[in-house]
């Protein structure tokens, strides 16, 4: 699947449709394009509950660039807040607001976006959820609606030891779909 382009939420779930909806209508990815933005997380694999959120992840070289350009374009919406935080490797920045029924997240690090673990987590998701059956589907999402999040669920749905987020990585190389360089 191409997940560079959203059109495969406009043919896929209400919930994805609706997403589409939002996305298109508000023009989020256009005003983010400057950033290399992709929607991952549960949506668009169509596992999500719910309470699902909108998770764009961005890149930025110019921190305060991006932190300027998320106040610019959305400090006006429902319930906006904007933390950055710092880990030894990088910087992340990240916005929650609200746009009608969808919570939305924005997620950016100095990272390029098809490098960044959300999207790497979000091809492996989907390999692994083709090549199972709906009733595997179903028990991820059972498991997110009793309050794991994604990668833990999957990881007890396969059994995986260890740190879920890492283990789930090594399915990487058994992956059809290959991270471009």
């Amino acid at each position: 699947m191409d997940f560079d382009n959203l059109e495969y939420l406009r043919t896929g779930s209400r919930r994805q449709q609706d997403a589409y909806s939002v996305l298109i209508k508000n023009k989020i990815l256009f005003r983010l394009k400057e950033y290399e933005p992709i929607l991952v997380g549960t949506i668009p694999i169509n596992i999500d509950i719910e309470s699902s959120d909108l998770d764009i992840i961005c890149y930025f070289s110019n921190m305060q660039g991006f932190i300027e350009a998320i106040n610019n374009n959305f400090r006006t919406e429902t319930n906006f807040k904007i933390i950055e935080l710092q880990s030894k490797e990088t910087s992340i920045i990240v916005s929650n607001f609200f746009i009608d029924n969808f919570e939305i997240e924005i997620f950016g690090q100095n990272i390029p976006t098809k490098h960044q673990f959300a999207y790497r987590h979000l091809l492996v998701e989907q390999n692994l959820l083709n090549n199972h059956d709906e009733k595997f589907r179903q028990h991820i999402i059972e498991l997110k609606r009793k309050g794991y999040k994604t990668e833990p669920a999957f990881a007890i749905a396969l059994g995986l030891i260890g740190d879920p987020y890492l283990e789930l990585l090594k399915f990487e190389e058994h992956s059809k779909t290959t991270i471009d360089s």
